[in-house]
């Protein structure tokens, strides 16, 4: 009779220490890994459980752990018409919940204005927030907070953004914020540039003299240029400025994230600083996190830079992940809104493996040697060892006499990867551009950096030079490019917290998307 006792009193703590099945959910958090399909997933996991030099040391990714927890779904992302989606599409349909036309900005397919989930979140009297290491004016931001025909309308998003009341706004993009008369370099651009600490490009990329962080002062937002000044920010409405374009690469952030004179914040500091402000609300808050750098390393088929915006964008995930843990009312989602590179590790006929004994039975009187040579785990360290992006590295190039000989310095002291002086001459060939189309962004050039094989997707200029390096490594690397573009490879979306179970199941983003305005209002179970 006593052990029944005892046991009943220990399965009723057991019982009331598990999360109930009736948690009213006050918060909800979005971490979008832009271009993180699952192959990406699978570059993170590789390098935390097999590299023998893993800064893991034996411990998993957060991004595994979370995946072991928590409900798993995946997600299709086509837009209406088209097989293959882009950012502005993909985050509108997970902001939104409706389809939406490729290239525009929280819009239905017919070009109306749809109310995403954060003006819905706002609407109910909750804090709101957006972080990204791009542009916060950028695609996926945007698609939260605006309503624009074109993704590019970036100065028109930034005063839409302003409108909307957005509590915490933290990011890169100062272009779009400032007036255009700061290009003439006067007193007000002297201000500004003594606001940032002289650390970030001070240019306008407005066509009109809008003064966007005057008005941002005016509703109240403390506006910050540094890491330090955001940790110092007190207010409930921070707008956080913290380069001209995109922020730190993944390297970058690698190599100088422990810092303590970096004047740049992480990913991670930005979103607990956003959490700290957001979770001041009774109300609760809905909070987007963009791990934006995943995807431009895609498009240039770097594969040492995206195994280190992976990483970026899992210390992130890590700290948010305990900070859910800790609460009963905060739905945590993870996904992506496409994958970008068609990024793959596979086997080849090139390198293969010598023979070698093994002890077991099998192998008593015969020698172990696979066919081909299936990519050595040394790969995922040396993938790690590099010590600049192939963006930052074709920026040195520009600045040398241009010749093979220098970009074949500049490449083989950043990479254990090598190339030789044939590949850098191949790097630096150019071709007619078959697909010029005159005023187009990037296809208006006359020129392109030679592709022999599914050129026309690779579609960003000049750019492709960066594809090119790694196009030279994959050999040796053990990895595969398929586009300079994205893919239709469907995404992994992750739950954790009450209301997760809804988001299992293979689906449409949004179907995503109207979860997610459920969970806003509470509605999910």
């Amino acid at each position: 009779m006593r052990k029944n006792l005892f046991l009943l009193i220990f399965l009723a703590l057991v019982v009331s220490c598990k999360p109930s099945s009736n948690q009213k959910i006050k918060n909800v958090i979005l971490m979008i890994g832009d271009g993180m399909g699952p192959q990406q997933i699978g570059l993170l996991d590789a390098y935390a459980s097999k590299a023998p030099n893993s800064i893991y040391k034996g411990k998993k990714a957060a991004l595994s752990k979370l995946m072991n927890t928590s409900t798993l779904g995946f997600a299709t992302n086509s837009p209406i018409g088209a097989l293959v989606v882009d950012s502005a599409a993909a985050g509108s349909h997970l902001a939104t919940g409706v389809y939406s036309p490729s290239e525009s900005i929280g819009l239905d397919i017919d070009g109306n204005p749809v109310e995403t989930v954060l003006e819905l979140a706002k609407k109910l009297g909750k804090s709101t927030g957006l972080i990204t290491d791009t542009r916060v004016t950028h695609a996926t931001p945007a698609a939260f907070a605006a309503h624009q025909f074109h993704r590019s309308k970036e100065s028109e998003i930034a005063e839409d953004m302003l409108a909307n009341n957005v509590d915490v706004m933290l990011g890169g993009g100062l272009r779009y914020w400032i007036p255009s008369e700061v290009n003439q370099k006067g007193d007000l651009y002297n201000s500004i540039k003594k606001s940032t600490g002289g650390n970030i490009k001070i240019k306008s990329k407005r066509k009109d003299n809008k003064n966007l962080i005057n008005k941002a002062t005016k509703k109240g937002y403390n506006v910050v240029y540094t890491k330090k000044s955001l940790e110092n920010a007190t207010e409930n409405k921070i707008l956080g400025l913290f380069a001209y374009s995109a922020m730190l690469d993944g390297i970058q952030h690698s190599r100088t994230k422990n810092n303590k004179k970096r004047s740049i914040p992480t990913l991670k500091e930005m979103t607990i600083k956003a959490l700290n402000i957001l979770s001041k609300n009774e109300k609760g808050f809905f909070l987007m996190i963009e791990g934006g750098l995943i995807d431009w390393a895609g498009h240039d088929n770097d594969a040492g830079t995206l195994l280190h915006e992976l990483l970026k964008f899992d210390e992130t995930i890590e700290y948010v992940y305990e900070w859910v843990k800790e609460r009963d009312d905060t739905l945590l989602v993870v996904t992506a809104d496409h994958e970008t590179g068609g990024f793959s590790f596979s086997y080849s006929r090139a390198n293969l493996p010598k023979n070698k004994k093994l002890s077991g039975k099998a192998f008593k009187n015969e020698t172990y040697k696979p066919n081909y040579n299936f990519g050595k785990i040394e790969n995922l360290d040396k993938l790690y060892n590099q010590k600049k992006s192939f963006k930052c590295m074709i920026a040195d190039f520009l600045k040398t006499d241009k010749k093979p000989e220098s970009l074949l310095k500049i490449v083989n002291e950043n990479s254990d990867f090598k190339i030789t002086i044939k590949d850098a001459q191949r790097i630096l060939e150019m071709e007619k551009n078959e697909y010029f189309t005159e005023n187009h962004k990037y296809l208006d050039s006359k020129e392109f950096p030679k592709i022999d094989d599914f050129k026309s997707f690779y579609v960003y200029g000049e750019e492709l030079q960066y594809d090119l390096i790694g196009r030279a490594m994959s050999e040796e690397q053990n990895v595969t490019w398929g586009t300079g573009t994205h893919t239709q490879t469907p995404v992994i979306t992750i739950a954790y917290g009450p209301g997760s179970k809804n988001f299992s199941q293979f689906r449409h983003q949004i179907e995503v998307g109207k979860l997610l305005k459920e969970a806003v209002k509470n509605n999910l179970k």
